[in-house]
């Protein structure tokens, strides 16, 4: 290490770059408007910070693209130190809307018009992470509207990125692969079978239409629902993993589970966040790229969750008083053991 050249803090930052690269479209109409300086500040934080979430993803698509994840190494620590951190990062793009809250009304019609047709819906690198993250296309709100305002090398780079393997297609592959309800110790739905006359027995009046679902989505004579993305075999161990989560060799899995749950969590947060200020900045507007601006936010809050058949497992759980005995021989298997 010798001969490595010194480096040089705004150097090795490109300070030159970032700090040049705001450009209010006001002062070249020779409007002052104070506020833009901070409008586009903040959204070229975001997407710097969209670029982190992206790199996080990517490598988590990474580990889980391998043909096996080994349970006893750093491959799922890994994934649910990434997908925390993504997590982190999306609490402080909610936080973010605080300081953005800060420009009134009307600070923001003093230049809002100069940006016609630019608009945050053109932001590519959340597009990405989104389909990255696994929000398909076909269960995206306003899907003729969504890369319309796309330039055509953008659109293109979009469309790319929405054809390669989601993370939620690998983690669904992975659950399906996973043991422990395919060994043979529940032979003929035996265990399923067990674990519903024990689920059945615990619903109150009016919820009995859940066990003709529960019957349906992890028994094999039932007919598996239409439209899941989870397959039987990967519902059966994502559940599986939730009831035994206390069993040291699924505490990792349930922890990735349960950050997948928390990024559809945030995100949502964000989305809400962001269409209540919009609401808040300019009413029943039009967005400057042409939508119907907080209406148009508002739906896509509603449809955009991503990890929701994950969510829906916990319509199926049992307090663990309740959960059925696991064979001695599984027990110790999801043990630690020399």
């Amino acid at each position: 290490m010798s001969d490595q050249k010194p480096v040089y803090y705004s150097d090795y930052l490109q300070l030159d770059k970032i700090l040049n690269a705001q450009d209010p479209e006001s002062a070249k109409h020779g409007v002052r408007a104070d506020d833009e300086m901070l409008f586009i500040i903040i959204h070229q934080t975001y997407e710097l910070w969209f670029k982190q979430m992206f790199h996080e993803i990517n490598l988590v698509r990474e580990i889980f693209q391998k043909e096996s994840v080994e349970d006893n190494s750093a491959d799922l620590f890994n994934a649910v130190h990434r997908l925390n951190r993504v997590s982190e990062i999306l609490k402080v793009l909610v936080d973010q809307m605080t300081i953005m809250e800060t420009m009134t009304p009307l600070d923001f019609l003093d230049f809002r018009d100069f940006l016609r047709p630019a608009s945050g819906f053109q932001s590519i690198q959340f597009k990405i992470a989104e389909a990255m993250l696994g929000l398909p296309y076909d269960q995206r709100f306003g899907q003729e509207y969504y890369l319309s305002q796309l330039r055509d090398e953008d659109r293109k780079l979009v469309k790319d990125y929405e054809k390669e393997e989601s993370l939620f297609v690998l983690i669904e592959k992975w659950l399906a692969r996973m043991p422990f309800t395919k060994d043979g110790w529940e032979t003929q739905d035996g265990f399923w079978k067990e674990y519903r006359d024990a689920y059945a027995a615990s619903l109150q009046e009016g919820e009995t239409a859940n066990v003709d679902y529960f019957e349906s989505m992890f028994l094999d004579s039932g007919t598996y629902p239409e439209g899941l993305r989870l397959g039987r075999d990967a519902s059966r161990s994502a559940l599986f993993i939730m009831l035994y989560r206390d069993n040291p060799l699924l505490s990792d899995p349930y922890q990735l589970i349960n950050s997948l749950l928390d990024i559809d969590d945030l995100l949502a947060q964000w989305r809400y966040r962001h269409m209540n200020m919009v609401k808040r900045m300019i009413g029943r507007r039009v967005g400057t790229g042409g939508s119907t601006g907080a209406k148009y936010l508002q739906k896509a809050a509603q449809n955009h969750y991503i990890y929701k058949e994950f969510a829906d497992l916990t319509s199926f759980l049992l307090q663990r008083n309740q959960l059925p005995k696991l064979p001695e021989d599984i027990q110790k298997s999801l043990g630690y053991n020399v």
